[in-house]
């Protein structure tokens, strides 16, 4: 098989790599890839966002299977087209990636299937949302303010007081920090408690869960900080249960997926449900459309099956009976960031250590923000590399994850330093 790629992030690298492993498959092209996926795959020069050149490429090269990951090109429809023309893809349609494309639209459909989720009140311009605020009695249990559309991971705000609110507001709203994703606003009430990541294939009616992680979302240690697109991930995640899993995947997963397809959204490719532990119950903070950033790195590097295989039976809508196998061995991924992110960063500085780290046994070095310049590897954005290592149980892989960051450098690096700790508190002494 031939095998399209779609994407330039860890999250691509890591799917690169789980699927050159595949017997099934003979050739892998990533668009537009990054300086680690060059390695395995053949890096081809066209953006995630351009749907009518990635189609083409497909066709004329005769691509079995397309792969995309990052959520804006299945919020801009590309699925759409490229079932149009007949060609096999991985991911849910224009439609389907609603859920993630729109927070309104997914906590509309939550209340309807009844999907445990906070409450909240939306709104479409600032006026109406400083009234609502003003005619509130507290002040202030705290208050989640969250830009409706695509913000990259980091149009959530939480706010303390009423002038907070207002400055959010202004914020997402006026200033637009976030673009048109600021065309409307959620509040939603703010709920105490412990996020996790589950992720299941879904091929419209049956769903597969993959192995449960945690992710670590704010930029400082502690989770302090404004929020990133993710700034490590560990695997498994203790504080999700044996029942708790199954709790979540019929309580949560399996009424998405159903419902959607009610609702004549046919939800095909990987659900993530975004989750907050409260009392031991699981609500849903957000839904999106496709892997999480890192959470796949962990995860994939403690997957046995052949992903090949899996996502082609979440094409065909024969998931049934399908089961994942996997290692016993814990999974570590600690981001190593440019400076500055999420905000204002710098590029262009060169990293080294790379080689050397590679040594390391049972570590995976996934790029995410990276490119080549005259055989030198540099930094090319704010998320650079995932560390990601495997060992025997999650705190001999946070100390193999960590010899491997602290064994690469460049001007200005970045990273935190207690990724997976919150695992220890759950471990069996």
């Amino acid at each position: 098989m031939k095998i399209l790629v779609i994407g330039s992030g860890g999250r691509e690298h890591a799917l690169v790599w789980k699927i050159n492993q595949s017997p099934l498959v003979r050739k892998i092209y990533c668009a537009p890839g990054n300086a680690g996926t060059s390695e395995i795959a053949e890096n081809i020069s066209i953006e995630s966002t351009d749907i009518k050149s990635l189609a083409d490429f497909a066709r004329e090269n005769s691509v079995d299977l397309t792969v995309v990951g990052p959520e804006l090109p299945l919020t801009l429809g590309i699925v759409n087209e490229f079932e149009r023309q007949g060609l096999r893809i991985f991911g849910p349609t224009k439609e389907a990636s609603e859920i993630e494309g729109s927070k309104v639209f997914a906590k509309d459909i939550m209340k309807k299937y009844g999907i445990p989720t906070a409450q909240y009140e939306y709104f479409d311009s600032p006026d109406k949302v400083k009234d609502y605020i003003l005619q509130q009695a507290q002040d202030y249990t705290p208050l989640v303010i969250k830009a409706d559309g695509l913000a990259a991971g980091k149009g959530v705000i939480i706010c303390h007081t009423r002038d907070e609110v207002i400055r959010a507001v202004d914020s997402i709203m006026v200033q637009r920090v976030f673009g048109s994703a600021g065309e409307k606003v959620i509040i939603e009430e703010y709920l105490r408690g412990e996020e996790v990541s589950f992720m299941a294939f879904s091929d419209g009616e049956d769903i597969v869960p993959l192995a449960t992680t945690q992710d670590h979302k704010q930029i400082y240690d502690d989770d302090r900080g404004p929020n990133t697109g993710g700034m490590g991930a560990y695997s498994p995640a203790p504080i999700i249960t044996e029942t708790l899993n199954r709790y979540i995947i019929e309580t949560i997963m399996k009424p998405l997926v159903l419902g959607m397809k009610k609702e004549g959204r046919c939800y095909k490719g990987i659900l993530y449900a975004g989750l907050i532990i409260v009392n031991g119950k699981p609500f849903v903070l957000e839904f999106n459309c496709r892997f999480g950033d890192p959470e796949i790195q962990p995860i994939l590097v403690r997957m046995k099956n052949d992903i090949v295989s899996i996502m082609m039976s979440a094409v065909e809508g024969r998931l049934k009976g399908e089961e994942i196998q996997w290692y016993n061995e814990a999974s570590v991924c600690v981001v190593m960031a440019a400076e500055g992110y999420p905000d204002i960063y710098e590029r262009g500085k060169e990293i080294k250590g790379l080689d050397e780290a590679k040594k390391i046994e049972n570590l995976v070095i996934f790029h995410a923000g990276t490119d080549k310049k005259n055989s030198r590897v540099i930094t090319n954005g704010g998320r650079v590399l995932g560390v990601t290592s495997l060992g025997a149980d999650i705190k001999d892989a946070i100390e193999r994850a960590y010899r491997g960051v602290k064994t690469i450098s460049w001007e200005g690096v970045y990273y935190r330093n207690d990724i997976g700790r919150k695992a220890f508190s759950r471990l069996k002494p």
